[in-house]
């Protein structure tokens, strides 16, 4: 139970800090408003790095920290994690990333009353792409995710969860992913900070916004899990 917990809190910490910075830099009349929403591209990449930074150090002793279900997965495929609490750790990941959305708007909520543009509204919660092109949307996040769960094999210490020591190295690891992966889809790269922040934004009264965008919303769940199977295939056909 204190490890559901743990990656429960962790979780929303996660989306609070990453959909925050987000909505800090896409919403209008926030102090971080840049009006196109490109020029925050640096302030968003450096912010869902720190997103992941804090709730990994702070939860990786009751939980490994994994706050991803890619991550799961992964560690689950290689070994390092045990399969009976997989289920279990998706769950507390969703509903994690489910409150968390709903802090962000919580916390921006006078900003989301404001007229702002709906599609910059989906995007303080869940990703969309630049193109709109499934097959390459989701070699994108296939990439992307694999990159992160190659990384965290290597990174993590203990070596059975993603640590304290290697909170910094996974965070430097998500702000690359961001800076040089992240711009045809946003980099997803976790199935449950995609979809608990969309589904949040189908059920809150937020106004004026668009629909939710569920026909790409497969992109962001399934990329993430190829992407930590391939991980895990190349970690272990390295000898491990």
């Amino acid at each position: 139970m204190t490890a559901f917990i743990a990656e429960m809190v962790g979780t929303a910490l996660l989306i609070l800090l990453g959909d925050g910075v987000v909505a800090n830099v896409l919403l209008k009349r926030s102090k971080g408003f840049k009006g196109d929403g490109n020029s925050g591209w640096i302030v968003i990449a450096f912010g869902w790095a720190m997103a992941v930074y804090i709730p990994v150090y702070c939860i990786h002793t009751f939980s490994g920290a994994h706050i991803n279900p890619a991550v799961t997965l992964c560690l689950a495929l290689t070994g390092k994690f045990s399969w009976t609490m997989v289920i279990p750790y998706f769950i507390a990941q969703l509903i994690g990333a489910i409150i968390g959305a709903f802090l962000v708007w919580l916390t921006y909520k006078k900003h989301y009353d404001e007229d702002n543009d709906p599609e910059m509204v989906l995007l303080t919660f869940c990703t969309m792409p630049a193109i709109k092109h499934y097959a390459y949307n989701l070699l994108t996040e296939i990439i992307g995710t694999f990159v992160l769960d190659f990384g965290i094999l290597y990174l993590a210490w203990p070596p059975s969860g993603v640590g304290g020591l290697a909170a910094l190295p996974v965070a430097l690891l998500i702000l690359a992913i961001g800076l040089s992966l992240g711009g045809p889809t946003g980099y997803a790269i976790n199935p449950a900070r995609d979809l608990g922040p969309r589904i949040m934004h189908a059920i809150l009264p937020i106004r004026g916004k668009r629909d939710s965008g569920w026909a790409y919303a497969w992109v962001p769940i399934v990329g993430p899990f190829i992407g930590a199977v391939l991980a895990a295939g190349a970690y272990m056909l390295l000898g491990h």
